[in-house]
């Protein structure tokens, strides 16, 4: 015998017919795809509020989505896991990021570009990186959900040392990703611009300087 419920508690986690006293009790197509779209609403309204200057909070992403903050927060457990999945899909891969000096196999010139890209997006949707770091501070068991996209970016650019720095001294080449990853940062950006008081412009500059700087000083000495 086949029912058709809108019971959600009948249905397993992925919205599939489950067995109930001898029921089988189908999952509504219909409500999944809609589950989808106000999800996808959320994320797409988290995106245009960080795009501008306006405070990124939940309340605010759920009128922007047309949606009540408690069905927003059924989606998202807090605005922490809601940014970060806003923020993720905004950039690019590693080899994307860096396809304008792809074939340059100056690791110099690729971590400065890394460097560069890395802090104009956190420039651009510089409101909810700082909600982010924020909510990870609060919560140090959310940290781990920050994205890591510097990583990425770090080692794809200096991919040209695997074969020369990587095989001589592979301490020295992951002593090299470390230090940068304290350069190559939206902490680094906001330390530039917060305490220092540089321009938007002349922090990235900065920051790039230093990038470049220990990348040269690290091939140098080995």
């Amino acid at each position: 015998m086949q029912v058709n419920s809108h019971n959600e508690s009948e249905l397993d986690l992925c919205g599939r017919a489950v067995e109930t006293d001898g029921m089988t009790i189908q999952a509504p197509a219909g409500r999944e795809n809609q589950k989808q779209r106000t999800r996808t609403a959320i994320i797409d309204a988290a995106r245009e509020i960080i795009r501008g200057s306006a405070e990124v909070t939940m309340p605010a992403v759920a009128k922007a989505a047309l949606v009540s903050e408690a069905t927003a927060y059924r989606y998202f457990p807090d605005l922490v896991s809601l940014l970060r999945e806003a923020i993720d899909g905004t950039f690019p891969s590693p080899a994307e990021a860096l396809a304008p000096v792809e074939e340059c196999d100056d690791p110099v010139v690729r971590i400065a570009f890394a460097t560069e890209r890395l802090l104009r997006h956190v420039q651009m949707y510089q409101g909810a990186v700082r909600a982010v770091i924020s909510g990870s501070i609060v919560r140090s068991d959310s940290a781990a959900i920050r994205p890591g996209h510097r990583f990425g970016l770090i080692d794809h650019a200096l991919a040209p040392l695997d074969a020369t720095l990587g095989r001589r001294d592979p301490a020295a080449l992951r002593q090299l990703k470390q230090d940068l990853a304290v350069i190559v940062s939206a902490e680094a950006l906001f330390t530039l611009t917060d305490l220092c008081g540089l321009s938007p412009d002349d922090a990235v500059a900065s920051a790039m300087h230093t990038a470049r700087t220990i990348t040269a000083a690290a091939v140098a000495s080995s």
